[in-house]
This record gives structure tokens, sequence and C-alpha cells, in this order.
């Protein structure tokens, strides 16, 4: 005997059709995720074809590039890698002002304090004898 085929709604009552009890440790479905929270509440920004970790940086870049714009500073410079002897640094901007080269990592309280990026500043000063400003 042939058994008539049931409708999605009689599934969903079925034991079968129920979400089981460790449903959550597969994971929701894609279009049911909140975006993911970025570790500290920075917000991406993408401004020039540029793009930036937070509104902090993108603002400095703004007003560095109102600065060379007016003559105050040259070669103004975005995520300018420098090589360390175990490490990498990304300085956010660097720029030359009067004949000095500068560097600049734009840091909220909490990643100024970070023992990585404390490290990495160290190793600037000590190695190339760069001191990084924190804006």
């Amino acid at each position: 005997m042939k058994r008539a085929p049931i409708t999605l709604d009689q599934f969903k009552n079925t034991a079968a059709g129920q979400r089981p009890d460790n449903a959550h440790l597969w994971g929701e479905p894609e279009k049911l995720r909140t975006p993911k929270k970025n570790k500290y509440n920075n917000v991406p920004v993408e401004l020039d074809g540029k793009k930036f970790q937070s509104t902090k940086e993108a603002k400095r870049y703004i007003q560095l590039r109102a600065m060379q714009a007016a003559g105050e500073i040259t070669h103004l410079h975005c995520q300018t890698p420098f090589e360390l002897s175990v490490c990498k640094f990304i300085a956010d901007f660097t720029y030359t002002r009067n004949g000095e080269l500068i560097v600049e990592d734009a840091k909220s309280s909490v990643t100024r304090k970070l023992a990585v990026y404390r490290l990495k500043k160290k190793l600037m000063k000590a190695e190339l004898n760069i001191e990084i400003i924190e804006v």
C-alpha cells in the first residue's frame, strides 16, 4: 500500500522535523546570524579607495591629507611595513615633516596597552631608532 506524501507542516510536527536539542552546536544558517562584532568595537571605513580599520584612523587620514595639501607634510603613505628582527610592524601612517620621517599609529586607549604593540614599539625604537607617535 502506497503512502500519501506529507506536507511540510506535517513533517515539522514529527520528531524528524524538529530541531534537535544539540542544534546550537551546529550553528545557525547564514541569514539568521547577526554580523560579528569587532573585538575592540572599531568600525572599518573605506575612503579614497583605501580601507581603514577604524573611524579614528580614517579621520586622521583626512587631517594628514589636508596637511599635505597645505604643504605642511610630504610623502604621506598608509600601511607602511617595517621589518624588525623577529616580526613585522605595519604603521598606519608615515610622512615627512621638515625632512624628518614621522611614523604614526592610530590607537585607542585599550589597544595602546596591548603587550604585542608595546613590544613592537620598543623594537622599532631599539632597532630602527624610530619613535612611534600614537594618535
